[in-house]
């Protein structure tokens, strides 16, 4: 009887490959794209200030990983990205779905867990997936994004067409073993994925140089001949730039590469954590000299392409955008006692 044919893609060929890229110079941005990275990273710094103060009223249970300080990494990626590429996270995740476009009121919903939710209330903070927006999760497991991400980019590859699979992961989930055997199969079988390596410098609240041997995650995945950069991940316009570039080296066949972002989050690992590890002094100057949003606050303001009025208006858009978004998921109702059995698989 005849089976449907199961082919692995062929192992690249011997022959020399493209010389490593190097590390581009930020984009220039327009006053539009100054503007759109602005209300984009906005948003997702009010979203997650007011998660915030949710979980700390007790309408968010569970764990709470808020993303305030990175937004300029998906932000960046995602101005970089077209139609029918894919993004999959782990549990940091809230940025990245308001990034590709989720709505609001369902991401908020999901936190609180809510029928409105993207995954109906029964998923929450770490687990939320969107297939019309090509995000495949929110993993609350420490790496496994990372496997599934260049599965993602497997299909692709099988399916020849030029979609590009994004994997975000941390520094901590770096060191995981699964991270390095999607790094070999991705680099034997050239797939199209770009591994981001959102290096903010604690882990769950270990620093870097004392839980990793190579602090420099550029060169990850070198034994794999996959190359990487660097990038200032709190540059909206550095991130934009290196996204393209990673772009345009998948879909022209040469396989991963690895974007290590420095960044730097203000908040605890996760809700829960009060971040003894660090001092408050190396906070405050990484917001009053390295933030993302004020960076392109004052280009705007420079270049006289906004006002203080009208960065103003934009605040008061994206504030009223998160009060709806929490007055849906506070009213909306808590999901049926049948769905407890209902999305899963036996």
């Amino acid at each position: 009887m005849a089976t449907a044919a199961r082919k692995a893609p062929k192992r690249a060929k011997s022959d020399k490959p493209k010389s490593p890229p190097k590390a581009p110079a930020p984009a220039a941005f327009s006053k539009e794209q100054e503007l759109a990275a602005y209300d984009a990273m906005l948003l997702i710094r009010r979203f997650e200030e007011k998660a915030g103060q949710l979980y700390g009223m007790g309408f968010i249970g569970g764990f709470c990983h808020l993303y305030i300080g990175q937004e300029a990494v998906v932000t960046g990626m995602q101005m970089a990205l077209k139609e029918g590429d894919q993004i999959i996270t782990g549990y940091r995740d809230h940025g990245h779905m308001l990034a590709t476009g989720m709505e609001p009121r369902g991401v908020m919903a999901e936190l609180t867990g809510r029928r409105g939710g993207y995954s109906h209330g029964k998923g929450g903070s770490m687990h939320m997936f969107s297939k019309e927006k090509n995000f495949y999760g929110g993993h609350g497991i420490v790496g496994a994004q990372v496997p599934l991400g260049t599965g993602l980019a497997f299909a692709n590859h099988y399916r020849g067409n030029d979609n590009v699979s994004v994997v975000y992961f941390g520094d901590g989930a770096a060191n995981q073993g699964q991270v390095y055997e999607s790094f070999n199969m991705a680099s034997l079988w050239k797939l199209p994925v770009i591994y981001v390596i959102e290096n903010n410098r604690y882990a769950m609240g270990t620093a870097v140089s004392r839980s990793s041997a190579e602090t420099d995650f550029s060169h990850r995945g070198l034994s794999f001949r996959i190359p990487g950069i660097q990038v200032d991940g709190m540059d909206v316009r550095a991130v934009k730039a290196a996204a393209d570039m990673a772009t345009e080296w998948c879909r022209s066949g040469e396989g991963p590469i690895i974007l290590e972002m420095q960044t730097y989050r203000y908040r605890g690992h996760s809700m829960s954590d009060p971040a003894k590890y660090r001092s408050k002094d190396e906070v405050q100057k990484m917001r009053s000299e390295h933030d993302p949003i004020e960076q392109v606050k004052k280009r705007l303001t420079d270049k006289k392409w906004a006002s203080e009025d009208d960065l103003k208006a934009m605040d008061k858009k994206v504030r009223d955008i998160v009060a709806d978004a929490t007055d849906f998921a506070q009213s909306d109702a808590e999901p049926d006692a049948s769905e407890l059995w209902t999305d899963i698989v036996h």
